[in-house]
Parts: structure tokens; C-alpha cells; sequence
């Protein structure tokens, strides 16, 4: 069972900039190697901060997503085209950029999603850094519900319909017990989910989907 390592920050200010350091940390990383970004504005700030500088990176570097809702890839609503700055200053290969592709059905593009998760994994490149938010509902990525979590025994990424009425496609407990390092990025809020996170509460769907991860941070912002 994984523990969680809480860092709180007075500012968000500061909570952007180290974000930001160990972001780009993991993107200057040696050898093939593969970060996942995840969506909400919070982890914003510092992927535009990272995309204003000239980033070195290995050739072998892959950038994956937590999950996606299922919106055209140019909405403002997509995670991948809120990353896009950054993703434009990497400049990877298509091959190397695991995105949800939206433009297919949504039971086809979870499919594919998974196939290409799988793999990256097959290839042996590690996963040294995800991120992930924190909802005020308890969850992360895409997934909401205990329901979602049963559904997700198996796979690597799965469909979901969210509560808000969107669908998605989402990372699973068992992607996130693959990745080196998660990192919960969360500014101002949500008391009661940060604290039943903190304390385990395996009603948390949040607690439930890295319980089985290898190394578990929480960033949290104060202001």
C-alpha cells in the first residue's frame, strides 16, 4: 500500500514555480522515459512557464495524458489542447505524443488509447512522473465512482460518463501503479478530499485509484 508524502506551500505562486522545476526536471531526464500531464487549471501556470523556455529533452521522451474529455482536440475544454504551448515547445514525434483521440467513437478511442498505453509499457519506457488532480468530489482523472473503479479491473484506460454529463476516457489504477512517481497538484480547497486522501479513506476514489502506487506526493497550496 502506497504512503503520501503532503508538501504544502504558503503561496500559489510557489506551488507554480516547483511544479514547474520538477516538471521540467523529469522532461530533461536521460533516456527514454515518459511523463503524464494531467487536465483542470491548476497545473496550467507552470506548463506555460515550461513552454516559454528552450526545453532539452531526450529524443526518447513521451508525454501521455491522465485523461481526456471526449470534446474535439481544439476545444477549450481538451487537456490536450489546454497543453499545447508546452507540447509545441517539445516538438515530439507524433509517435511519442499519447493523446485521446476524440475524433473517433468514444469506445474506439478508449480502445486505442490502451493500445498505445500498452504499448509504451511493452517498450520498457518508464513512466517517471504523473500528474494528477484532486476534485472537491473526491476524484482524479476521470474517474468519479466506485463503479468507474470496478470497470477500470484489467485495463489501462477505460470510457466513463462523467456526473457533469460529459464522457471521457480515463487512466486506470492499474496505468497509475506503473508510473514512478505520482504527484497530486492542488491549489486552495477541497479540505474535506484532502484530508480523507491523507487519511487513506478508502471511500476516496482518489485514495483508491494510487493505493497501489509505488510512491504517492501531495502539493498543496495554502492561499
Amino acid at each position: 500500500m502506497s504512503t503520501i508524502e503532503t508538501r504544502r506551500f504558503a503561496t500559489r505562486a510557489e506551488l507554480d514555480a516547483a511544479l514547474a522545476q520538477r516538471l521540467g526536471a523529469a522532461i530533461a531526464a536521460a533516456g527514454p522515459s515518459a511523463i503524464m500531464l494531467s487536465g483542470g487549471e491548476t497545473p496550467l501556470p507552470a506548463y506555460r512557464e515550461l513552454a516559454s523556455r528552450s526545453l532539452a529533452h531526450d529524443a526518447g521522451l513521451h508525454v501521455l495524458f491522465s485523461d481526456e474529455r471526449y470534446v474535439p482536440s481544439d476545444s477549450d475544454a481538451s487537456n490536450y489542447h489546454r497543453a499545447r504551448p508546452l507540447l509545441d515547445t517539445l516538438a515530439l514525434p507524433p509517435q511519442q505524443l499519447l493523446r485521446v483521440r476524440t475524433e473517433l467513437p468514444l469506445e474506439q478511442a478508449a480502445e486505442r488509447y490502451e493500445r498505445a498505453l500498452e504499448a509504451l509499457l511493452t517498450a520498457g519506457v518508464r513512466i517517471t512522473l504523473g500528474l494528477l488532480g484532486l476534485g472537491a468530489d473526491g476524484h482524479t482523472a476521470s474517474l468519479f465512482s466506485r463503479g468507474d473503479l470496478m470497470r477500470a479491473a484489467g485495463h489501462l484506460a477505460i470510457p466513463v460518463q462523467r456526473p457533469d454529463g460529459m464522457s471521457a476516457v480515463s487512466v486506470t489504477p492499474e496505468l497509475l501503479s506503473r508510473v514512478e512517481q505520482v504527484l497530486f497538484v492542488v491549489a486552495g480547497g477541497k479540505q474535506q478530499a484532502l484530508q480523507a486522501l491523507e487519511s487513506h479513506d478508502t471511500n476516496l476514489t482518489a485514495w483508491r485509484a494510487v493505493e497501489g502506487c509505488r510512491a504517492v506526493q501531495l502539493w498543496v497550496s495554502l492561499d
